[in-house]
């Protein structure tokens, strides 16, 4: 049902427990079933579809600069467009904003946050090896992570994205989900890798794509052990399509992989049924809150990639997603913030709420 305005909580009935993550009441541990995880078939299952992937990819109109602009902005929209914010800001108001509101929603139930990195939890940066977080932030999510169980949800390689934020204690779901870790207390919990068949093709044609991308003034390749992603934010705009071009020659030569688009970014993934919002519904079902009414999500991403895990929270109904955006975006999320900074503003907020909430009302004595 909706509690209020664009807040959409589950009336489903709850299920039973399952294992808990930091901030949930237990140590934890879940390996990654079958039933969870969709995308974990075999090579040979995973051919039978390739026809209609490579179809899928020869459809894509990512490719084309226009596309590619728009998942991209640049610079912010010129006075023209102020309207159209003011329209889309009314659709998808601040999270800060509408703080008390998402609060409100949230009384009697047990928050799971979702963190995105890039571009959330850090700036996004010319150099993607030097997206560095700030002190500030990491204490803010290491606040959060006392409070509710968290996880960071990253296209980046889980190693990675782990060096990045540097606290043990939360979950990560790196190469949009399909390597799934808990804390580093517990080493043997959370090994969810669906896409462990793909390895030694995602390491060949990195090799290749390196390759066949040197001609290119600024494109940078990284392997996010299972995907990989192709860097043009250094790339001059008049050359995008010719990486581009690049990249689908690369990948009419390996079906088996499929082609997305990000900010700046061309990420090559298995073709298997799984993304970033599978990796939330996994982590949500192996906490046991997968058929809860007493839980709300909530993910904070600002990515296409990201647009899978609010589609879920969306049909699910159950859930709040918000977009980091300074720019009116097509988007499934509720709410919206405009840079990292304010993702940090809303976390400390949320703490303080917790914090408060938890407190009991002092009771003066009668004189």
């Amino acid at each position: 049902m909706t509690t209020s305005q664009d807040v959409v909580v589950s009336e489903m009935g709850i299920g039973a427990g399952g294992a808990a993550m930091p901030g949930s009441g237990g140590a934890g541990l879940f390996a990654c079933r079958s039933a969870a995880s969709a995308g974990a078939m075999s090579m040979r299952q995973t051919y039978l579809d390739l026809a209609a992937a490579a179809a899928r990819s020869a459809n894509c109109t990512w490719a084309e600069l226009e596309v590619m602009r728009a998942a991209s902005p640049t610079r912010s929209r010129p006075g023209a467009d102020v309207d159209d914010l003011t329209a889309w800001m009314r659709k998808h108001p601040s999270a800060l904003a509408k703080f008390e509101q998402i609060a409100s929603a949230s009384k009697g139930k047990k928050i799971v946050m979702f963190l995105d990195y890039d571009g959330t939890l850090s700036p996004i940066v010319a150099n993607p090896d030097a997206a560095y977080m700030s002190d500030a932030m990491r204490e803010a999510v290491r606040d959060v992570a006392k409070h509710f169980p968290t996880a960071i949800v990253s296209g980046r390689c889980r190693e990675k994205v782990h060096n990045f934020v540097g606290l043990s204690e939360l979950y990560y779901a790196g190469s949009h989900g399909m390597d799934i870790k808990g804390p580093s207390s517990n080493p043997e919990s959370v090994v969810c890798q669906p896409a462990r068949e793909f390895l030694p093709v995602i390491e060949e044609v990195y090799k290749v794509l390196v390759e066949k991308t040197k001609s290119t003034p600024g494109a940078k390749v990284e392997n996010n052990k299972f995907c990989l992603s192709v860097h043009f934010r250094c790339v001059d705009e008049k050359r995008w399509n010719f990486l581009a071009e690049q990249v689908k020659a690369v990948m009419k030569d390996y079906p088996m992989l499929k082609l997305t688009q990000g900010r700046k970014v061309f990420e090559l993934r298995p073709s298997i049924m799984w993304d970033k919002g599978k990796a939330l519904e996994f982590l949500l079902e192996s906490l046991g809150f997968a058929s809860c009414s007493d839980v709300l999500p909530v993910y904070i991403g600002d990515d296409r990639t990201d647009e899978d895990a609010f589609k879920v929270l969306r049909k699910r109904g159950q859930g709040v997603g918000i977009l980091v955006s300074k720019s009116a975006k097509e988007t499934s999320a509720s709410y919206s913030l405009q840079d990292p900074a304010e993702v940090m503003e809303f976390l400390l907020r949320l703490v303080e709420w917790k914090r408060r909430s938890a407190t009991p009302p002092m009771v003066r004595p009668r004189v």
